[in-house]
């Protein structure tokens, strides 16, 4: 999450499950993945730098950078055709998602240039064989395009698990989703989600 009006970011230390992250953990690093402020001691990942930091360092319209590695992003995300058009929640994202080539673990701060061209314009990528990155103007539309994302694949998990014929979602259709979608607030599920989790952990605020 980029620190507002700064050129820093918060980012989780290093070691710690997410179910222990608080506000006050967060470790504070600058464009160049220099540490400047370390709550725990534990210092961060070195590919999660790679990778958020490219985002944010490139792209000034991005606030927040969520990348995951669920069993169902990683799933669809070493299918060839990547996610396909199977759901509604999946019509959100045709021709508005990038693709990333798998490179190893991403240490290698040259890895950092082809991340951001196959990005490009979009919110949304696939990093292939790895897992799922959604790149969001506020961290409402960072999460909500993920929490989306991770069900448009558990769908496409489901529906290709049994190896019956599938059926895609027309052009047409996809159209008339997006402009439907399109006009839905992030911020509407977002709140939603902050009060479940102010029910089930709200020690987060910590």
């Amino acid at each position: 999450m980029r620190v507002p009006g700064e050129e820093t970011f918060l980012i989780n230390p290093f070691g710690y499950l997410y179910e222990e992250v608080t506000a006050s953990s967060l470790v504070k690093v600058d464009g160049e993945g220099k540490v400047l402020d370390d709550p725990t001691g534990l210092g961060i990942n070195k590919a999660g730098y790679v990778i958020h930091g490219a985002i944010h360092n490139a792209r000034h319209d991005v606030q927040c950078v969520i990348h995951t590695h669920t069993r169902a992003g990683a799933g669809v995300s070493a299918q060839e055709e990547g996610l396909l058009p199977l759901s509604q929640h999946a019509a959100l994202f045709v021709g508005r998602i990038g693709y990333h080539d798998f490179e190893g673990v991403a240490v290698r701060e040259d890895e950092q240039a082809r991340l951001v061209r196959n990005l490009g314009k979009h919110h949304v990528m696939i990093l292939r064989n790895h897992g799922l990155v959604t790149a969001g103007r506020s961290a409402a539309e960072a999460f909500v395009l993920m929490h989306t994302l991770e069900r448009a694949c558990e769908i496409q998990v489901a529906a290709v698990s049994n190896g019956a014929p599938v059926r895609r979602i027309t052009p047409e259709s996809i159209a008339a989703t997006q402009a439907v979608l399109d006009t839905v607030e992030f911020s509407r599920d977002w709140k939603a989600m902050l009060r479940l989790l102010d029910r089930i952990a709200p020690d987060y605020k910590d």
